[in-house]
Order: structure tokens, then C-alpha cells, then sequence
């Protein structure tokens, strides 16, 4: 349990970004102490992402519950936020006396380019799980077993639904891939 809530804690302190920045280190996490499998991930990223609330927040709850049962979900959620907050409160008691400074000024611009590539880490690492199964690829040495055909076809047919409909609402895509996903057991 102390494991799991120290790689919670780093997750929470290093992940600068918000929830979808923490999926890499949630994907370092089940690979290095197996917590969960990267398929078990991705269940968690869509639970997350289904349900309100903070994504990194609901994925922390959703990995310590898988881990270690109900106390397991309870720890690895405060050690998520923990150090978030410890660093908001130090930031905040010496933010009146750095305004101005050009030095804090050019921390918080490299942040930015910072956060925009763990979130695009995080992207491109859920659609490799979600449309590439190398597991069985390992197995079978056949190229046909690397692709995930159904999730590419959908894919596929999402991508053109995006760029048809460029005023269609986040809320009707969310929807149809929790109704896909059920459905099709995804």
C-alpha cells in the first residue's frame, strides 16, 4: 500500500497539466508494479473520462480501488492531490512577492509547452493500446493479430464523423463511444 501511494504521490507532483497528463505515469505504474494491465488502463481512462469529476482524480480512485480494494482507492486519491496542494500552498504564500518576476514568469511559459506534450504522450499512448494489440502479435508473429480491426474501423469512421460535423457537441461523441464501448464491450 505504501508503494502505491508514493507512485500516486509523484504521479500527482510531476504531472503538471491536469488528469490526462497523469495517464503516462498511470501507464508506468501498472507496467512497473502491476496494479493493473494496460487494458485494465484504458477501462479506467474511459470510466474516468464517463464520469464527473477530475479525470486524474477518478483514474487515481479507480487504480487504488483495483490495487488494494476501497482503502487502496481512498489512499491513492489523497496521495494524488497531496503534493498539488502542498505546492499550491507554497506558491500561493510567496506568489505576492514574485508577480513581477521575469524568472517566475518564464517557469510558468515553459510549463505550458511542457503540459501540451505529456497530454499529447497520454493521447497517442491510449490509441496505440486501443487500436494495436501487441500481445498477441508477440504470440503469433502474424501481422494480422497486431491490429485491433473493429476499434480501427471505428476509429476510421469517428475521424470522418469529426471532420463532417465540426459543430457537432462533445456531449453526442462522448455519448456514442460510452454507448459504442458498452456495447461492443470495448
Amino acid at each position: 500500500m505504501l508503494r502505491l501511494m508514493w507512485e500516486f504521490f509523484k504521479a500527482g507532483l510531476f504531472a503538471v497539466g491536469g488528469g490526462m497528463a497523469t495517464i503516462p505515469f498511470l501507464y508506468e505504474i501498472g507496467e512497473s508494479f502491476g496494479f493493473y494491465s494496460s487494458n485494465e488502463l484504458l477501462d479506467m481512462i474511459a470510466v474516468s473520462e464517463s464520469t464527473p469529476g477530475a479525470i486524474g482524480i477518478n483514474m487515481a480512485t479507480f487504480a487504488g480501488i483495483k490495487a488494494h480494494g476501497f482503502w487502496g482507492g481512498i489512499a491513492a486519491t489523497l496521495s494524488l492531490v497531496a503534493g498539488p496542494v502542498i505546492i499550491i500552498l507554497i506558491i500561493a504564500k510567496m506568489m505576492d512577492k514574485f508577480k513581477t518576476s521575469k524568472s517566475v514568469k518564464d517557469i510558468f511559459s515553459t510549463l505550458r509547452p511542457a503540459t501540451a506534450g505529456l497530454i499529447l504522450g497520454a493521447m497517442s499512448e491510449v490509441l496505440i493500446i486501443s487500436l494495436f494489440d501487441f500481445d498477441s502479435f508477440r504470440v503469433s508473429l502474424n501481422i494480422f493479430d497486431l491490429f485491433r480491426f473493429l476499434p480501427l474501423v471505428l476509429f476510421g469512421i469517428f475521424l470522418f464523423v469529426l471532420f463532417k460535423f465540426k459543430k457537432l457537441s462533445p456531449i453526442y461523441i462522448i455519448g456514442a463511444g460510452a454507448l459504442l464501448g458498452i456495447v461492443l464491450g470495448l
